[in-house]
């Protein structure tokens, strides 16, 4: 076999071959060279480019670096924004000569942009906002003729704009915004027919809005506020046909508004205001049918506000305040049925405010004050009133209404109260509010108030009703407040109150309802509580009240609503002195209650709980059950079915001697009573069983109703040892949801002095309107507020009263406002302004035999004052 051999090259050839072939696989490319080296001028924090190899053949893997995929790669991307870059740009980026996209915005790059750039002769986007650049826009810029978007906003940059920048011809979006740029706009800018968005505001741009600007054909977005224009708007404004947003405010432009502006019909905003703006608003400004914002406020405009300001039917927000016009509100503002915003204050307007306004439904700020306006706010028109005939402005929606500082005469139109948003307010409570000493009642419920409560509200000897629930107010309760000796409700639910309860709330004697429930409130429950002897309803829940119950709540023998302590760290036994309540402790009802009434509080014991030397079976935590509100409804129920039914026979009183007229409601069905027996219990000593009211109503038959309520049937019983007992059935609610499966009962052989007047008051309001006594926050709350706000919108009109009654019957009407009357004079805030229950039978005796016409002089005139001028009460009600 032939020997095969081969012969090497030289040596020296060899050498050569080798070191160009690892020049060739080793040696980095020019672009990526280029890079290295503004690399080494960047400050990179975070590591961000710590994949750039030197090593490597091309950038083309390195992090922020794009290239081409053809056959001979190049850069056509670098993408460094948002890395927290620092350091100043290289002028090695002009040799990037294949760029197309150059962003490095979101950094912290400084110094100023090097001329260099202007040799990217293929860069189209040019991103550069939000850094530290510094110095003037580099000339050089204007040669990239392929330039469609050039971002320099939220710099440094100072200088004006080169005349250069007109020959950028390809540009479509300028932002300049937030920099030091001065001088004059070059007039080259009239060159840029394909600029669709200029945006300059918040610089130093001075002299007048050039003309040439009318050759800018494809502008849409034009803003420069915030600079120091003057001069006047050049009329070739309207040569832009495709303008959607003017935005000029803040400037010190002149001269009048110029009508040619009715020609950008796609115009959206107009803001020119905050200026030195003069003469009347052309009314040619009508005709801009797509404007949605129009302001020309803080100008010297003046003249009229024009009619045809009313064809702006897309229009959301008007507003000409702090001008100089004259003339009327025109009416044809009605016709903008989107108007969310009008704001015309400052003004010199005359004349009244239109009534149309009132139909503009989504209005939502609404500013007329400090003008020459004349007559009464108007009180809306039958399209826009609600069936019960609410007033104007009772759009929900409505957050801001002034009208102060004019010559209005009149009322505040009630439908103001329904403007809900009208009432949030956020912040702190002003510790100045306690220089309001003739203040009654105090209601701030419902909004966003935070910080501590000012003890100055202590300052209020007047104060009879305080509500600052749900909010968000925080700290300790301050003792102060206890100093209002004449306050009858205290309510501070849902708030982050923290710390112990001070002992002085002892001292609040006329007290009736008091609320502290969903807070944060610890330590013992001062045993003070129990000198509030005409507490009718206590809410302590919900909070981290611990120790034990003390045994001086069972002095409260008012107590008749509520007593809930549910959702604490109580310990130890429940006290027998609560059994003065029902009695609780020793009775059946108490044992047989469920155990999820008393969850919340682990130390518990006694009776269902187990013996106080056992371990407690509570879990304290909600989610053990099937709600909170079934606990809460459960043992609301039982304490009021108990202690609560004593006011109930003052029901016996008023159904005997109106005389029962008129069937007033139509039949409620009524749960069989079969389903009612598990929850019943009546104490041995009150010498009945429920099978006696069984016996004695005949099965609850019809034939023994005394009168139907919103909450249930009055059954009328004899009992065999001839006590005469009205006995309160339960029945559904207008829902149909179960109000509570138990009586209430009531029962006497005397109407004494002593009876409950407030409690008479509410159950004869809850018969008259067929509505629960506890109504929703926004309706006030509780009836009493409802049937007040009501009036005072209303007066005493047949729409309060039950809707199931027939309102045709003229003998009927006139008794039920009279008994309307009588069940107000009982639900006085003031104890001493109620009647007593020989007045209130007087009255009702009076008003039957008068057929009802009511005689204020069967009581003391004090009391029919104070009721008939209760408008008069100084009322805060935010």
């Amino acid at each position: 076999m032939a020997r095969i051999s081969y012969r090497l090259p030289p040596l020296p050839i060899f050498v050569l071959v080798v070191s160009l072939l690892f020049y060739q696989s080793a040696g980095l490319n020019s672009e990526g060279q280029y890079l290295l080296d503004i690399k080494s001028r960047i400050g990179d924090t975070y590591n961000h480019l710590s994949n750039w190899n030197p090593n490597d053949s091309t950038p083309c893997g390195w992090k922020g670096v794009d290239c081409t995929s053809d056959y001979n790669p190049v850069v056509w991307c670098l993408d460094l924004s948002s890395m927290n870059l620092s350091g100043s740009l290289s002028p090695s980026l002009g040799g990037l000569v294949h760029l197309t996209l150059l962003n490095l915005s979101f950094n912290a790059l400084s110094q100023n942009i090097p001329g260099e750039i202007g040799n990217c002769s293929s860069l189209e986007l040019l991103y550069l906002n939000n850094n530290h650049f510094e110095s003037q826009i580099p000339v050089e810029l204007a040669r990239l003729s392929c330039l469609t978007a050039l971002n320099i906003a939220n710099n440094r940059i100072s200088g004006p704009f080169p005349d250069q920048i007109g020959n950028l011809s390809s540009l479509s979006l300028l932002i300049a915004y937030s920099n030091n740029i001065t001088g004059s706009l070059p007039a080259s800018l009239g060159n840029l027919k394909r600029l669709r968005t200029f945006r300059a505001g918040q610089n130093l741009i001075s002299g007048s809005l050039p003309s040439e600007i009318g050759g800018c054909e494809s502008l849409e977005y034009l803003g420069l506020a915030q600079n120091q224009l003057s001069g006047e708007i050049p009329k070739e404004i309207g040569m832009l046909q495709n303008l959607t947003d003017l935005i000029l405010l803040s400037n010190q432009i002149s001269g009048p508004i110029p009508m040619e502006l009715s020609n950008c019909t796609y115009l959206r905003t107009l803001a020119l205001y905050d200026n030195k703006l003069v003469g009347p608003i052309p009314k040619e400004l009508g005709n801009l049918e797509c404007l949605k914002r129009l302001y020309l406020y803080r100008n010297k405009l003046n003249g009229t506000i024009p009619r045809e300001i009313g064809n702006l039917s897309s229009a959301l927000e008007i507003d000409f305040s702090e001008n100089e016009l004259t003339g009327e509100i025109p009416i044809e503002l009605k016709n903008i049925a989107g108007l969310s915003l009008l704001y015309i204050f400052e003004n010199k307007l005359t004349g009244v405010i239109p009534v149309e306004l009132t139909t503009l439904e989504n209005m939502t700020k609404l500013d007329l004050s400090t003008n020459y306006l004349t007559g009464t706010i108007p009180v809306g028109v039958p399209a826009f009133e609600a069936p019960d005939h609410v007033a104007a402005f009772r759009n929900e929606n409505l957050i801001l209404l002034n009208m102060g500082s004019n010559n209005l005469t009149g009322y505040i139109p009630s439908g103001v109260q329904h403007c809900k948003p009208l009432n949030t307010f956020t912040g702190p409570i002003p510790p100045e509010i306690g220089q309001c000493h003739a203040l009654q009642r105090l209601h701030l419920s419902g909004n966003y108030f935070t910080g501590e409560l000012p003890k100055e509200i202590g300052k209020l000897s007047q104060l009879v009703f305080f509500n600052v629930s749900t909010n968000s107010l925080t700290g300790v309760i301050p003792a102060e407040i206890f100093s209002c000796k004449m306050l009858q409700r205290l309510d501070l639910t849902r708030n982050h109150f923290v710390g112990a309860l001070p002992g002085e709330i002892g001292a609040l004697s006329q007290l009736e309802i008091l609320k502290l429930s969903e807070n944060q409130l610890s330590e013992n429950i001062p045993v003070e509580v129990g000198k509030l002897s005409r507490l009718t309803d206590l809410q302590m829940g919900g909070n981290s009240f611990s120790g034990e119950i003390p045994a001086e709540l069972g002095g409260i023998s008012s107590l008749q609503i509520a007593l809930n302590l549910s959702y604490n760290n109580l310990t130890g036994p429940i006290p027998a002195e609560l059994g003065n309540l029902g009695p609780l402790p020793s009775l059946p009802l108490f044992q047989k209650t469920s155990i999820s009434s008393f969850l919340g509080n682990k130390g518990l014991c006694g009776g269902p709980l187990g013996n106080c030397n056992e371990s407690p079976q509570l879990s304290p935590h909600p989610s053990d059950t099937k709600g909170t509100s079934v606990r809460l409804g459960k043992i609301i129920a039982i304490i009021s079915a108990v202690i609560g039914g004593i006011s109930l026979i003052l029901i016996i009183v008023i159904i005997h001697f109106m005389r029962r007229p008129v069937d007033m409601v139509a039949p409620l069905q009524d749960t069989p009573p079969s389903s009612l027996v598990s929850d019943i219990y009546f104490s041995p000593k009150d010498g009945f069983t429920f099978q006696d009211l069984v016996v004695a109503t005949e099965n609850f038959d019809d034939s023994f109703i005394l009168g139907r309520g919103a909450c249930g049937t009055v059954y009328k019983a004899v009992l065999r040892c001839g006590r005469v007992i009205a006995v309160k059935k339960l029945a559904s609610n207008r829902e149909g949801n179960t109000i509570d499966n138990s009586f209430q009962y009531a029962y006497t052989m005397k109407v004494t002095e002593k009876c409950d007047i407030y409690s008479y008051g509410v159950v004869l309001l809850e018969l008259l309107t067929g509505r629960a006594p506890v109504q929703p926050l926004d309706q006030g709350g509780d009836l009493v507020s409802w049937v007040r706000s009501y009036i005072q919108a209303h007066s005493l009109s047949p729409g309060m009263f039950d809707e199931r009654i027939n309102l045709q019957d003229q003998n009927t009407i006139p008794h039920m406002i009279t008994a309307m009357k009588i069940a107000l004079l009982c639900t006085s805030m003031s104890p001493h302004d109620r009647p007593t229950m020989r007045e209130v039978v007087l009255m009702l005796i009076e008003s039957n035999k008068l057929e009802g016409h009511f005689d204020s002089s069967s009581f003391s005139s004090s009391s029919s004052s104070h009721h008939a001028n209760s408008s008069d009460e100084l009322i805060i009600n935010v």
